[in-house]
Protein backbone atom coordinates (compact mmCIF):
# COMPACT_ATOMS: atom_id res chain seq x y z
CA UNK A 1 0.00 0.00 0.00
CA UNK A 2 1.25 3.25 -1.03
CA UNK A 3 2.30 6.21 1.76
CA UNK A 4 -0.65 8.46 -0.35
CA UNK A 5 -3.31 5.53 -0.30
CA UNK A 6 -2.74 4.59 3.76
CA UNK A 7 -3.28 8.12 4.36
CA UNK A 8 -6.61 8.62 2.91
CA UNK A 9 -7.67 4.97 4.23
CA UNK A 10 -6.76 6.29 7.84
CA UNK A 11 -9.58 9.12 7.65
CA UNK A 12 -11.72 5.90 7.21
CA UNK A 13 -13.35 3.73 9.81
CA UNK A 14 -11.84 0.31 10.35
CA UNK A 15 -13.65 -2.71 10.50
CA UNK A 16 -14.30 -4.58 13.82
CA UNK A 17 -14.86 -7.83 12.82
CA UNK A 18 -17.79 -8.11 14.85
CA UNK A 19 -16.34 -7.42 18.11
CA UNK A 20 -13.31 -9.10 17.30
CA UNK A 21 -11.15 -5.95 17.17
CA UNK A 22 -10.78 -2.58 18.91
CA UNK A 23 -9.20 -0.16 17.23
CA UNK A 24 -8.76 2.47 20.23
CA UNK A 25 -7.00 0.80 22.58
CA UNK A 26 -5.13 -1.46 19.83
CA UNK A 27 -4.14 1.64 17.73
CA UNK A 28 -2.06 2.45 20.78
CA UNK A 29 -1.15 -0.49 21.65
CA UNK A 30 0.37 -0.67 18.26
CA UNK A 31 2.12 2.66 18.27
CA UNK A 32 4.04 1.63 21.01
CA UNK A 33 4.95 -1.84 20.53
CA UNK A 34 8.12 -3.49 18.76
CA UNK A 35 6.08 -3.85 15.40
CA UNK A 36 7.83 -3.13 12.06
CA UNK A 37 7.10 0.96 10.49
CA UNK A 38 4.85 3.64 11.87
CA UNK A 39 1.95 5.45 12.52
CA UNK A 40 -1.18 4.01 12.66
CA UNK A 41 -2.88 0.40 11.29
CA UNK A 42 -4.79 1.86 8.03
CA UNK A 43 -6.36 -1.63 6.99
CA UNK A 44 -6.50 -4.72 8.16
CA UNK A 45 -7.69 -8.02 6.52
CA UNK A 46 -9.03 -11.15 8.00
CA UNK A 47 -6.68 -13.74 6.71
CA UNK A 48 -8.55 -16.96 8.99
CA UNK A 49 -10.81 -17.04 11.22
CA UNK A 50 -13.33 -19.26 13.03
CA UNK A 51 -13.59 -21.98 15.54
CA UNK A 52 -9.54 -22.31 16.18
CA UNK A 53 -8.25 -18.55 16.02
CA UNK A 54 -7.92 -15.58 14.13
CA UNK A 55 -5.32 -14.24 11.98
CA UNK A 56 -5.72 -10.75 10.55
CA UNK A 57 -3.13 -9.08 8.53
CA UNK A 58 -2.63 -5.27 9.76
CA UNK A 59 -1.00 -2.57 7.16
CA UNK A 60 0.12 0.63 8.87
CA UNK A 61 0.14 4.08 7.72
CA UNK A 62 3.86 4.05 6.29
CA UNK A 63 2.94 1.02 4.15
CA UNK A 64 4.59 -1.74 6.26
CA UNK A 65 2.62 -4.84 7.34
CA UNK A 66 2.38 -7.48 10.35
CA UNK A 67 0.03 -10.31 11.51
CA UNK A 68 -2.29 -10.35 14.69
CA UNK A 69 -3.14 -13.72 15.55
CA UNK A 70 -5.97 -13.81 18.59
CA UNK A 71 -8.24 -16.36 19.65
CA UNK A 72 -11.44 -17.50 18.95
CA UNK A 73 -14.92 -15.53 19.26
CA UNK A 74 -16.07 -18.50 21.59
CA UNK A 75 -13.08 -18.99 23.68
CA UNK A 76 -11.99 -21.87 25.17
CA UNK A 77 -11.05 -22.14 29.16
CA UNK A 78 -6.85 -21.60 28.02
CA UNK A 79 -7.48 -19.44 25.19
CA UNK A 80 -6.02 -16.41 26.59
CA UNK A 81 -2.86 -18.73 28.00
CA UNK A 82 -2.51 -20.53 24.74
CA UNK A 83 -1.64 -17.33 23.31
CA UNK A 84 0.68 -16.33 25.12
CA UNK A 85 2.55 -19.61 25.05
CA UNK A 86 2.66 -19.67 21.11
CA UNK A 87 4.55 -16.31 21.64
CA UNK A 88 6.96 -17.46 24.15
CA UNK A 89 7.88 -20.39 21.69
CA UNK A 90 8.23 -18.52 18.58
CA UNK A 91 10.45 -15.83 20.61
CA UNK A 92 12.52 -18.68 21.76
CA UNK A 93 13.03 -20.13 18.25
CA UNK A 94 14.47 -17.00 16.66
CA UNK A 95 17.40 -17.37 15.39
CA UNK A 96 17.25 -21.29 14.87
CA UNK A 97 16.87 -23.20 12.23
CA UNK A 98 13.31 -24.12 12.28
CA UNK A 99 11.18 -22.27 10.03
CA UNK A 100 8.71 -20.05 11.91
CA UNK A 101 7.32 -16.68 11.56
CA UNK A 102 9.09 -13.75 13.09
CA UNK A 103 8.32 -12.88 16.85
CA UNK A 104 7.07 -9.56 17.06
CA UNK A 105 5.88 -8.40 20.28
CA UNK A 106 2.86 -10.21 22.95
CA UNK A 107 -0.03 -8.60 24.71
CA UNK A 108 -1.74 -9.65 28.09
CA UNK A 109 -3.77 -6.57 28.73
CA UNK A 110 -7.41 -8.02 28.31
CA UNK A 111 -8.11 -3.75 28.24
CA UNK A 112 -6.70 -3.71 24.66
CA UNK A 113 -9.20 -6.01 22.80
CA UNK A 114 -10.65 -8.53 25.52
CA UNK A 115 -8.42 -11.19 25.06
CA UNK A 116 -4.42 -11.82 25.14
CA UNK A 117 -3.12 -11.86 21.45
CA UNK A 118 0.55 -11.84 19.79
CA UNK A 119 2.35 -10.31 16.26
CA UNK A 120 4.77 -11.95 14.17
CA UNK A 121 5.93 -10.90 10.61
CA UNK A 122 4.64 -11.98 7.26
CA UNK A 123 5.28 -15.13 5.31
CA UNK A 124 6.12 -15.24 1.78
CA UNK A 125 4.04 -18.96 1.14
CA UNK A 126 1.21 -20.80 1.28
CA UNK A 127 -0.84 -23.67 2.96
CA UNK A 128 -1.03 -26.53 0.76
CA UNK A 129 -4.77 -27.70 0.30
CA UNK A 130 -6.29 -29.34 -2.76
CA UNK A 131 -4.45 -29.14 -6.27
CA UNK A 132 -1.26 -27.73 -5.87
CA UNK A 133 -0.34 -24.48 -7.78
CA UNK A 134 1.62 -25.13 -10.88
CA UNK A 135 5.41 -24.85 -9.87
CA UNK A 136 4.35 -27.09 -6.55
CA UNK A 137 2.48 -29.78 -9.37
CA UNK A 138 5.29 -30.09 -11.35
CA UNK A 139 7.33 -33.46 -10.07
CA UNK A 140 10.19 -31.26 -9.70
CA UNK A 141 8.81 -29.41 -6.59
CA UNK A 142 6.39 -32.10 -5.66
CA UNK A 143 8.72 -34.66 -5.00
CA UNK A 144 10.98 -32.77 -2.44
CA UNK A 145 8.16 -32.22 -0.31
CA UNK A 146 8.22 -34.85 1.67
CA UNK A 147 11.80 -35.01 2.73
CA UNK A 148 11.58 -31.03 2.93
CA UNK A 149 8.73 -31.85 5.76
CA UNK A 150 10.63 -34.12 7.11
CA UNK A 151 13.97 -31.30 7.35
CA UNK A 152 11.94 -28.72 9.08
CA UNK A 153 10.39 -30.77 11.90
CA UNK A 154 13.88 -32.66 12.00
CA UNK A 155 15.06 -29.11 12.92
CA UNK A 156 12.32 -28.55 15.32
CA UNK A 157 13.50 -32.12 16.66
CA UNK A 158 17.17 -30.89 17.40
CA UNK A 159 16.44 -27.77 19.28
CA UNK A 160 17.60 -28.34 23.08
CA UNK A 161 14.60 -26.66 25.15
CA UNK A 162 16.87 -25.59 27.95
CA UNK A 163 19.09 -23.81 25.85
CA UNK A 164 16.33 -21.84 24.33
CA UNK A 165 14.63 -20.86 27.88
CA UNK A 166 11.72 -23.70 27.22
CA UNK A 167 13.14 -26.25 29.83
CA UNK A 168 9.76 -25.56 31.62
CA UNK A 169 7.54 -25.58 28.90
CA UNK A 170 6.47 -28.70 29.25
CA UNK A 171 5.88 -31.48 31.54
CA UNK A 172 8.45 -34.07 30.83
CA UNK A 173 8.55 -36.47 34.02
CA UNK A 174 6.76 -39.64 33.05
CA UNK A 175 5.74 -38.48 29.64
CA UNK A 176 5.04 -41.57 27.60
CA UNK A 177 3.43 -43.05 30.40
CA UNK A 178 0.81 -40.12 30.88
CA UNK A 179 -0.20 -40.30 27.09
CA UNK A 180 -3.18 -42.61 27.27
CA UNK A 181 -4.77 -41.16 30.54
CA UNK A 182 -4.23 -37.58 29.53
CA UNK A 183 -5.71 -37.78 26.51
CA UNK A 184 -8.36 -40.35 27.28
CA UNK A 185 -9.44 -37.95 30.34
CA UNK A 186 -9.87 -35.04 27.28
CA UNK A 187 -12.17 -37.15 25.53
CA UNK A 188 -14.21 -37.62 28.45
CA UNK A 189 -14.49 -34.61 29.28
CA UNK A 190 -16.39 -33.45 25.60
CA UNK A 191 -19.59 -35.08 27.33
CA UNK A 192 -20.09 -31.79 29.65
CA UNK A 193 -21.20 -29.95 26.36
CA UNK A 194 -24.71 -29.61 25.59
CA UNK A 195 -25.85 -31.79 22.69
CA UNK A 196 -23.34 -34.08 22.18
CA UNK A 197 -24.21 -37.62 22.86
CA UNK A 198 -20.58 -39.00 23.92
CA UNK A 199 -17.44 -40.68 21.09
CA UNK A 200 -19.08 -43.02 18.79
CA UNK A 201 -15.74 -44.41 17.72
CA UNK A 202 -15.05 -47.56 17.29
CA UNK A 203 -11.29 -49.15 18.67
CA UNK A 204 -10.60 -46.25 20.93
CA UNK A 205 -10.71 -48.64 24.23
CA UNK A 206 -8.71 -51.05 21.98
CA UNK A 207 -5.83 -48.48 20.89
CA UNK A 208 -5.22 -46.90 24.49
CA UNK A 209 -4.78 -50.52 26.01
CA UNK A 210 -2.14 -51.10 22.80
CA UNK A 211 -0.08 -48.28 23.74
CA UNK A 212 -0.09 -48.33 27.18
CA UNK A 213 0.90 -52.30 27.01
CA UNK A 214 3.57 -51.29 24.24
CA UNK A 215 5.42 -48.77 25.54
CA UNK A 216 8.97 -47.92 24.46
CA UNK A 217 11.48 -48.46 27.16
CA UNK A 218 12.52 -44.52 26.89
CA UNK A 219 11.43 -41.50 25.14
CA UNK A 220 13.84 -38.17 24.05
CA UNK A 221 12.05 -34.83 25.64
CA UNK A 222 12.21 -31.93 23.19
CA UNK A 223 10.21 -29.11 21.56
CA UNK A 224 7.21 -30.37 19.76
CA UNK A 225 4.33 -28.90 17.47
CA UNK A 226 1.75 -30.93 18.18
CA UNK A 227 0.17 -30.50 15.13
CA UNK A 228 2.81 -31.15 12.59
CA UNK A 229 0.11 -31.30 9.50
CA UNK A 230 -0.47 -30.01 5.62
CA UNK A 231 -2.96 -27.15 7.64
CA UNK A 232 -0.14 -26.12 9.92
CA UNK A 233 2.81 -25.70 7.31
CA UNK A 234 3.94 -22.96 4.50
CA UNK A 235 5.13 -23.72 1.49
CA UNK A 236 8.01 -21.66 0.06
CA UNK A 237 6.69 -20.22 -3.33
CA UNK A 238 10.07 -20.28 -5.01
CA UNK A 239 11.82 -23.06 -3.89
CA UNK A 240 10.63 -26.61 -2.49
CA UNK A 241 11.02 -25.94 1.03
CA UNK A 242 9.08 -25.07 3.98
CA UNK A 243 8.63 -21.53 4.24
CA UNK A 244 7.28 -21.86 7.98
CA UNK A 245 5.79 -24.13 10.60
CA UNK A 246 2.49 -22.04 11.85
CA UNK A 247 -0.14 -22.56 14.37
CA UNK A 248 2.13 -23.00 17.51
CA UNK A 249 -1.16 -23.53 19.79
CA UNK A 250 0.06 -27.33 21.01
CA UNK A 251 3.69 -26.59 21.41
CA UNK A 252 4.83 -28.19 24.62
CA UNK A 253 7.69 -30.72 25.63
CA UNK A 254 7.49 -34.36 24.50
CA UNK A 255 9.22 -37.07 21.98
CA UNK A 256 9.78 -34.85 18.44
CA UNK A 257 8.79 -38.32 17.24
CA UNK A 258 5.58 -37.34 18.04
CA UNK A 259 5.36 -34.99 15.71
CA UNK A 260 6.99 -37.00 12.48
CA UNK A 261 3.86 -39.33 13.67
CA UNK A 262 1.99 -36.72 13.65
CA UNK A 263 2.96 -36.00 9.91
CA UNK A 264 2.35 -39.60 8.67
CA UNK A 265 -1.56 -39.39 9.41
CA UNK A 266 -1.74 -36.38 6.76
CA UNK A 267 0.13 -39.23 4.49
CA UNK A 268 -1.45 -41.47 1.99
CA UNK A 269 -0.75 -45.12 1.09
CA UNK A 270 -3.05 -47.54 -1.11
CA UNK A 271 -3.31 -50.09 1.96
CA UNK A 272 -5.36 -46.78 4.11
CA UNK A 273 -8.48 -47.28 5.46
CA UNK A 274 -11.19 -45.58 3.15
CA UNK A 275 -12.88 -42.74 4.34
CA UNK A 276 -10.12 -40.07 4.96
CA UNK A 277 -10.87 -36.62 3.96
CA UNK A 278 -9.31 -35.53 0.56
CA UNK A 279 -4.90 -34.70 0.12
CA UNK A 280 -3.36 -32.37 -1.90
CA UNK A 281 -3.20 -32.83 -5.50
CA UNK A 282 -1.44 -34.42 -7.52
CA UNK A 283 0.14 -37.27 -4.91
CA UNK A 284 1.28 -39.56 -7.44
CA UNK A 285 5.00 -40.51 -6.86
CA UNK A 286 4.89 -39.10 -3.48
CA UNK A 287 7.21 -41.20 -0.80
CA UNK A 288 5.78 -44.12 1.34
CA UNK A 289 5.30 -43.25 5.07
CA UNK A 290 8.78 -45.84 4.86
CA UNK A 291 10.84 -43.51 3.29
CA UNK A 292 9.63 -40.49 5.77
CA UNK A 293 11.09 -42.19 8.95
CA UNK A 294 14.69 -43.08 7.16
CA UNK A 295 14.84 -39.67 5.74
CA UNK A 296 13.62 -38.34 9.54
CA UNK A 297 16.50 -41.38 11.02
CA UNK A 298 19.29 -40.14 8.86
CA UNK A 299 18.73 -36.48 9.46
CA UNK A 300 18.53 -37.02 13.25
CA UNK A 301 20.38 -39.92 14.10
CA UNK A 302 17.82 -41.11 15.71
CA UNK A 303 17.04 -45.07 16.34
CA UNK A 304 13.45 -45.52 14.62
CA UNK A 305 12.29 -48.54 15.56
CA UNK A 306 9.75 -47.51 17.97
CA UNK A 307 8.02 -44.92 15.36
CA UNK A 308 5.36 -47.47 15.07
CA UNK A 309 4.42 -46.84 18.64
CA UNK A 310 4.37 -43.23 18.22
CA UNK A 311 2.30 -43.32 15.07
CA UNK A 312 -0.53 -44.98 16.78
CA UNK A 313 0.01 -42.74 19.56
CA UNK A 314 -0.57 -39.62 16.98
CA UNK A 315 -3.25 -41.08 15.71
CA UNK A 316 -5.17 -41.69 19.08
CA UNK A 317 -4.32 -38.03 20.18
CA UNK A 318 -4.72 -36.27 17.07
CA UNK A 319 -8.47 -38.03 16.84
CA UNK A 320 -9.28 -37.20 20.23
CA UNK A 321 -8.30 -33.76 19.65
CA UNK A 322 -10.50 -33.49 16.36
CA UNK A 323 -13.61 -34.78 18.04
CA UNK A 324 -13.16 -32.01 20.58
CA UNK A 325 -14.17 -29.20 17.98
CA UNK A 326 -16.96 -32.37 16.73
CA UNK A 327 -18.27 -31.82 20.17
CA UNK A 328 -18.09 -28.32 20.19
CA UNK A 329 -20.45 -28.28 16.48
CA UNK A 330 -22.62 -30.37 18.79
CA UNK A 331 -22.85 -27.81 21.41
CA UNK A 332 -23.26 -24.80 18.88
CA UNK A 333 -19.90 -23.38 19.33
CA UNK A 334 -18.24 -24.33 16.23
CA UNK A 335 -19.53 -24.61 12.25
CA UNK A 336 -21.60 -28.08 12.02
CA UNK A 337 -19.96 -28.56 8.36
CA UNK A 338 -16.94 -28.82 9.71
CA UNK A 339 -17.29 -30.99 13.11
CA UNK A 340 -18.65 -33.36 10.90
CA UNK A 341 -15.49 -33.39 8.92
CA UNK A 342 -13.52 -33.79 11.86
CA UNK A 343 -15.16 -36.40 13.25
CA UNK A 344 -14.96 -38.15 9.76
CA UNK A 345 -11.23 -37.78 10.08
CA UNK A 346 -11.06 -38.90 13.80
CA UNK A 347 -12.76 -42.44 12.59
CA UNK A 348 -10.34 -42.55 10.20
CA UNK A 349 -7.64 -42.30 12.24
CA UNK A 350 -8.52 -44.87 14.65
CA UNK A 351 -9.69 -47.06 11.83
CA UNK A 352 -5.80 -46.37 10.87
CA UNK A 353 -4.20 -47.03 14.08
CA UNK A 354 -6.45 -50.03 14.64
CA UNK A 355 -4.86 -51.17 11.27
CA UNK A 356 -1.35 -50.67 12.37
CA UNK A 357 -1.81 -52.41 15.51
CA UNK A 358 -3.00 -55.44 12.97
CA UNK A 359 0.14 -55.41 11.06
CA UNK A 360 2.57 -55.53 13.78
Amino acid sequence: MAIDDAARSAAEPLDDFDGLLTWGPLQAWVEAAALPGFGRVVAAELLAGGSQNNVFRMTRADGSAFVLRRPPRHLRANSNATMLREARVLRALGGSAVPHPEFYDVCDDHDVIGVSFYCMGLVDGFVPAGALPERWADDGFRLQLGPALVDAVAHLGAVDPAAVGLGDFGKADDWLARQVSRWRSQLDGYGELDGYDGPAIEGVDRVGNWLDANRPASCRIGVIHGDYQFANIMLAHDRPAVAAIIDWELSTLGDPLLDLGWLLTAWAEPDDPPGKPGMIEPWIGMPSRADLIAEYGRRSGRDMRDMPWFFVLACYKLGILLEGTHARACAGLAPKHFGDLLHQMTLWLFARANQSIDHL
